[in-house]
C-alpha cells in the first residue's frame, strides 16, 4: 500500500479494544499545531495576554482549576503570572490547522480507499475501517465526505471478508456512518446491502449479530428502509424471535424490540409480525388506524391462523372494535369484522370474551334482518359460523338479552325465527344454524327451552328429514342435534323415524360405513340407542331392515380388535351395545317376539352380552349388557324345556312308597328343566353369575343395580328361589348384595336390593346369620320407614323374616309403634 501509516491519538476517543482511535497523519506535524496541555492538534486555538497559544477547552480547564484550588494564575507554559483570562482566537492557526488536517484527510480517504479491498491485510482493513470511524464521529459533517468519497459501497463489500474482526468492525463502522444521517441511510437502501446485513442476524457469532441489529436498529428509522428490511425474507421472524430471546444479550434483545417498534411504520411489516405471533402491531392499527387501516388490518386478522392463546388476546384487546367495525353501514368493512370475529370465536375462552363485549345481539340481527340491508348469504353464513362458536363456550345463554322484550337466545321466538331460516336457506347456513341448536341443546340450562319451542312449532318433523341431506355437516349437524333431543323428545322422533319416509335407513346406513369410526356414526348409533326401547313399532322396522344383524357384527369387530380406535370409540360401542338390547325388550311382544327370539339364538346374544360385562372402562357397556342380560334371564322360564314323567302305575297308585318320581340328570336347577345359554338364556349355564356379583362392587350404581337385577332373575316367581339362593352362596353374592342395601345409594338401588335381601332371607340360614347384624337390621327399618309403598311391603316381609317384627299387624303401623315392637323384640 501506498504511503504509511504516522500514529498520534485522539484525545476522549476510544476503539472498540477501549484504546484510543488511531489517528492517521501523512504531511508533517508542525510544533505550532500541537496544544502544550493536550500535546494533540489544535482545533479552536487561542492566544493569552503572554502570546502563548493553547487549545480553548485545555486553558479554560487551567483557569477553572486554579480558581477552584486557590492558586494564582499563571500560565502553564511559563509559569508567569497573568493579569487576565481573555482568550484571543488565533484564527490564522486554525485555518492553517484546518488546511493541514483538509490535506491530511484527503491523502488519508485515498490511503483508505486502497485499504478497504478484500485483497489488503487484515491490519490494513480496521485501520482504514478505524479512520472513517473516527473522521466521523469528530464532526457530523464528515459523514458528507465519507459519502461523496464512495467508500460506503467499498465497507459494505469488506462484509464479505473470511475475518471475523474485519466484518465487525464493517458493521459498527456502517452504523456509525449511518447515525442520524439520512442520505447515508439511502445509501444504504440500494442494491442487496440490506440483504447482506440481516444475514449476520441468524451467524453464530453473537458479536457480529449484535453489530448487525446495532445497525439495522440505526437503518430502521427510516422509513423506506423499514419497507426494505422488511422485504428481506425471514428478517421480522429472526428479529421477533431475537425480542423474545432469554438468551440473547439484554441490549441486543432491546434493539431488536426497538427495531421492530421502527418497523411497525409499514403495513407490510405488521402483517409478517402478526404472521410470526407478534400481535401488538396490528391490534394496535385496529384500534387507532385510520378507517382504510381498520379495514385492511381486520381483514389480514381474518385470513390468519391463530393458537388459542393468541385468540383470547385478540379477543380482550380489539374483540369490541371488531363488533363495532361488524355494525358499519361499509359493507367491506362489516366483511372483514366477520371474517377476523369469525377466526378468533373458535376457542371457548375467546367466545366468552367476545360474548361479554356484546357480539350476541348484531349477530342475531344480522341473521333475522331481510330486505335492502340484509347482509349476502354468503355473509350470512360467516354470521351463523360464528353463532355456532359461542353457543359452545357454556356460556349462560337464557340470561343475555339478543333482541327486542329482552329475548334471549333460547326464547321461544328466536328458536322459531331459527328454525325457520334451517328449512328457508340453503344447507352451508342451515348447517350452522343447526350447530347453533345443537349448542343450545348440550347445555343443561338451555334443552328445555330450546325443546319446548321445537315443540311448539311443529319443526320436528322438518328436523329429521336432514338425515337424509347429502352434505355430510350438514347431515352430521342433524343427527346431533336429534341425539340431544332424544332423551326429552324420544316417542316423537321414534314417530318420525318409523314408516316409509327413509330415515331410519338412512341413519342405519351412516352407522354401517366402513370409514373407521367417526362423529357421525358415533351420533348415529347413539341417536337410536335413547330412543323409547319398548317401542316394538320401531324394533319390528329395524328387524325388517336387517339392522340388528348389522350391529351384532360391528361389536364383534370392536371386540376382536379388527376396527380401528378412534376418538369416538367409546361412545360409538356404548351406542351400539345399547340399541342392540332393545332386542331383548321384544322378546314378550306378540308381533316381534318370535323374530326376536329367533334373531338371540341364531347370534348367542346371551353370550355376547355376558362377555361385555367384564368391558373394564365402560360403565355405559357394563350396565346396558346387564340389562339386557336380565331380559333374558326373565325369559328362561319359559324357554326351559320341562321334564315330562310317565303316568304313576297301578301298584304305585295303591302303594305310595312307589310313587315317588324318577330323577332325570342334567337339569337346570334354577329353572327345573333342560337349560342352555344360546337356547334358554340360562345365567347359570353361561357362567354369568360369577361376573355380575362382581359388579355389584362397581363405582357406578346404575351398573351395580342393572346387575343386581340381573342376579335377581334367580330368585323371582316361577323359578326354584331356594336353588337361586344357593347359587348366590356358591358364588360369595349373598354379601355384596346386602351390601349394597346398607351404602343407600340411590332410592332406585335401595328398591332393589331391598327387594333381593326379602328373598334371600327366605333361607333360614342366612335369615339366622343376618338377624345378628344390627346394620342390617337398620337398613331394612330405615326402607320400611321411608321407602314407597311397594318398598315397606317388602321391608316387612324381610324384617320377619329375621323375627324382628313378630308381632306387627299391619305395614301402616305408625313409626313409633314400629320401634316399641323393635325395642321389645330384642
Amino acid at each position: 500500500m501506498a504511503g504509511n501509516w504516522d500514529v498520534s491519538y485522539e484525545q476522549g476517543s476510544q476503539s472498540d479494544e477501549s484504546h484510543h482511535f488511531e489517528r492517521l497523519h501523512l504531511e508533517p506535524i508542525y510544533d505550532a499545531f500541537i496544544c502544550p496541555l493536550t500535546k494533540q492538534v489544535m482545533r479552536d486555538p487561542v492566544t493569552l495576554e503572554n502570546g502563548q497559544t493553547f487549545e480553548r477547552e485545555a486553558i479554560e480547564k487551567w483557569f477553572k482549576e486554579c480558581r477552584e484550588n486557590g492558586r494564582r494564575l499563571v500560565c502553564p507554559l511559563t509559569l508567569r503570572e497573568l493579569t487576565s483570562m481573555e482568550l484571543n482566537p488565533s484564527i490564522a492557526l486554525r485555518n492553517t490547522i484546518e488546511e493541514w488536517n483538509a490535506r491530511n484527510e484527503a491523502a488519508q480517504l485515498d490511503m483508505a480507499r486502497k485499504s478497504l479491498s478484500l485483497v489488503s491485510s487484515e491490519n490494513d482493513i480496521t485501520q482504514a475501517l478505524k479512520f472513517v470511524q473516527d473522521l466521523c464521529l469528530k464532526s457530523r459533517s464528515n459523514k458528507h465526505v465519507i459519502r461523496n468519497a464512495e467508500l460506503m459501497p467499498m465497507i459494505v463489500d469488506v462484509l464479505k471478508s473470511s475475518s471475523r474482526r474485519v466484518r465487525c468492525k464493517a458493521l459498527e463502522t456502517l452504523r456509525i456512518v449511518v447515525e442520524d444521517d439520512s442520505d447515508n441511510k439511502e445509501i444504504m437502501a440500494e442494491g442487496d446491502t440490506v440483504r447482506t446485513v440481516v444475514k449476520f442476524l441468524s451467524h453464530e457469532q453473537s458479536r457480529e449479530r449484535e453489530e448487525a441489529v446495532s445497525l439495522l436498529y440505526e437503518l430502521s428509522k427510516s422509513e423506506r428502509l423499514c419497507d426494505k428490511i422488511g422485504s428481506v425474507n425471514g428478517a421480522i421472524l429472526i428479529f421477533v424471535g431475537m425480542a423474545s430471546s432469554n438468551s440473547e444479550n439484554v441490549l441486543t434483545v432491546e434493539k431488536a424490540e426497538h427495531t421492530l417498534e421502527n418497523l411497525a411504520q409499514c403495513e407490510n411489516n405488521v402483517r409478517q409480525m402478526a404472521e410470526c405471533g407478534r400481535l401488538h402491531p396490528l391490534l394496535n392499527l385496529l384500534l387507532e388506524g385510520s378507517p382504510e387501516t381498520k379495514l385492511s388490518m381486520a381483514a389480514f386478522l381474518g385470513d390468519l391462523v391463530l393458537n388459542n392463546d393468541v385468540k383470547v388476546i385478540v379477543a380482550s384487546t380489539a374483540g369490541f372494535s371488531l363488533i363495532n367495525l361488524m355494525k358499519s353501514s361499509n359493507m367491506e368493512s362489516r366483511e372483514a369484522a366477520l371474517k377476523a370475529l369469525n377466526q378468533i370465536s373458535s376457542y371457548e375462552a375467546s367466545a366468552k370474551v367476545l360474548i361479554e363485549a356484546g357480539i350476541l345481539p348484531p349477530l342475531v340481527k344480522d341473521l333475522f334482518t331481510v330486505g335492502t340491508k340484509q347482509l349476502p348469504m354468503r355473509l350470512k353464513e360467516v354470521s351463523a359460523t360464528i353463532l355456532a362458536n359461542v353457543v359452545y363456550s357454556g356460556h349462560d345463554f337464557d340470561s343475555i338479552p339478543v333482541g327486542p322484550d329482552h329475548q334471549t337466545l333460547v326464547s321461544e321466538e328466536i328458536i322459531h325465527n331459527l328454525l325457520h331460516l334451517i328449512s328457508n336457506t340453503g344447507p352451508a347456513i342451515g348447517c350452522k344454524l343447526l350447530q347453533v341448536l345443537v349448542g343450545l341443546t348440550s347445555s343443561s340450562s338451555t334443552v328445555y327451552n330450546v325443546v319446548s319451542a321445537i315443540k311448539s312449532s311443529g319443526a320436528i318433523t322438518s328436523l329429521v328429514q336432514f338425515v337424509e341431506a347429502p352434505q355430510r355437516d350438514l347431515r352430521l349437524a342433524s343427527i346431533k342435534l336429534l341425539h340431544n333431543l332424544s332423551p326429552h323428545m324420544g316417542q316423537e322422533l321414534a314417530d318420525c323415524l318409523r314408516g316409509t319416509s327413509g330415515q331410519l335407513g338412512s341413519l342405519i346406513s351412516v352407522i354401517s360405513e366402513n370409514i373407521g369410526i367417526t362423529e357421525e356414526q358415533a351420533a348415529a348409533v347413539g341417536l337410536l340407542a335413547d330412543l323409547p326401547e319398548r317401542d316394538a313399532g320401531l324394533t319390528r322396522q329395524m328387524l325388517d331392515e336387517g339392522a340388528f344383524q348389522m350391529f351384532i357384527s360391528r361389536i364383534t369387530r370392536i371386540r376382536q380388535g379388527e376396527t380401528r380406535g378412534s376418538r369416538f370409540m367409546t361412545p360409538y360401542q356404548d351406542g351400539l351395545v345399547k340399541v342392540l338390547s332393545r332386542i331383548t325388550f321384544a322378546l314378550s311382544e306378540e308381533s316381534s317376539g318370535a323374530a326376536a327370539l329367533a334373531l338371540c339364538r341364531e347370534h348367542n346374544l346371551a353370550a355376547l352380552f355376558i362377555d361385555h360385562l367384564q368391558a373394564n372402562g365402560l360403565d355405559n357397556v357394563q350396565m346396558v349388557s346387564a340389562m339386557a342380560l336380565e331380559n333374558l334371564s326373565q325369559e328362561s322360564k319359559n324357554l326351559t324345556t320341562l321334564p315330562e314323567f310317565p303316568p304313576p302305575g297301578y301298584c304305585a297308585s295303591i302303594f305310595t312308597c312307589l310313587s315317588k318320581p324318577p330323577i332325570i340328570m342334567g337339569l337346570c336347577k334354577v329353572h327345573r328343566g333342560t337349560c342352555s345359554l344360546r337356547e334358554t338364556f340360562c345365567l347359570l349355564e353361561g357362567q354369568a353369575i360369577d361376573k355380575l356379583v362382581a359388579l355389584l362392587d362397581h363405582t357406578n350404581e346404575n351398573v351395580v343395580e342393572a346387575s343386581l337385577a340381573a342376579l335377581s332373575t334367580l330368585l323371582d316367581d316361577g323359578v326354584d328361589i331356594d336353588e337361586g339362593v344357593q347359587v348366590l352362596l356358591d358364588a360369595e353374592g349373598v354379601k355384596p348384595v346386602l351390601d349394597v342395601l346398607l351404602e343407600k345409594r340411590t332410592d332406585s338401588l335401595r328398591r332393589r336390593a331391598v327387594w333381593a335381601v326379602e328373598r334371600l332371607l327366605r333361607n333360614s340360614e342366612i335369615a339366622y346369620e343376618v338377624s345378628g347384624d344390627p346394620n342390617i337390621s337398620n337398613a331394612l327399618v330405615d326402607a320400611f320407614q321411608h321407602g314407597e309403598y311397594r318398598t315397606r311391603q317388602i321391608a316387612e316381609r324381610a324384617l320377619k323374616h329375621v323375627d324382628k317384627i313378630p308381632n306387627f299387624s299391619g305395614i301402616f303401623a305408625s313409626p313409633a309403634s314400629t320401634q316399641k315392637n323393635m325395642r321389645e323384640s330384642s
